[in-house]
């Protein structure tokens, strides 16, 4: 969701300081702690997300991307390590709609593959017939430990991703173009 369907404006290495996650991924380092600090690094955490969900913005082309691909009948999942209350006020403000809606209260993130998983079964999928479109490494590795082989990363800095098998496109629209080149 954020850096893929918006922007907003979060400082992931100050937000992992802040936390003081000790190199862990947020969500799995606040998953491991011990009463009452897990609640307190979790209402913490929160207080960071909201704060960025109100001052997101829509990318440019999501409205047409998304039209494009339910036109030719394709299913579209939202999988989000952010909150459910974030992702439906995004997906209300901007008027988005997707078939599944899968948020970090599943119990299941990324970069595990589970979440994935759990959108192949739910919507009845074959991995070889679908693609992860994600921003940054924890998409790469959760498609990965799924077996999704088709991944394409929306990010300007390409050489960032040069070590992975991921399609990089700097924006929206140029990743509407390559799309419609496989269909």
């Amino acid at each position: 969701m954020d850096g893929t369907l918006v922007e907003a404006p979060y400082d992931w290495k100050n937000i992992k300081e802040e936390l003081n996650t000790q190199g862990k991924p947020i969500l799995t380092y606040i998953q491991s702690l011990a009463e009452p600090e897990k609640t307190q690094k979790w209402k913490q955490l929160e207080n960071i997300e909201n704060e960025a969900t109100k001052k997101a913005v829509l990318k440019d082309g999501i409205h047409e991307f998304l039209a494009f691909l339910k036109k030719r009948g394709i299913k579209v999942a939202l999988v989000t390590n952010n909150s459910r209350e974030n992702a439906l006020y995004l997906l209300h403000k901007f008027d988005l709609a997707f078939d599944l809606v899968l948020s970090r209260e599943s119990g299941l993130w990324k970069p595990s593959g589970a979440p994935f998983n759990a959108v192949l079964k739910e919507l009845k999928l074959k991995k070889e017939e679908c693609c992860v479109i994600g921003d940054t490494f924890f998409d790469i590795e959760a498609a990965k430990n799924v077996g999704i082989v088709k991944v394409f990363i929306l990010n300007r800095d390409r050489e960032k991703f040069s070590s992975t098998q991921a399609k990089v496109f700097a924006d929206v629209k140029a990743l509407q173009l390559f799309v419609q080149t496989l269909l």
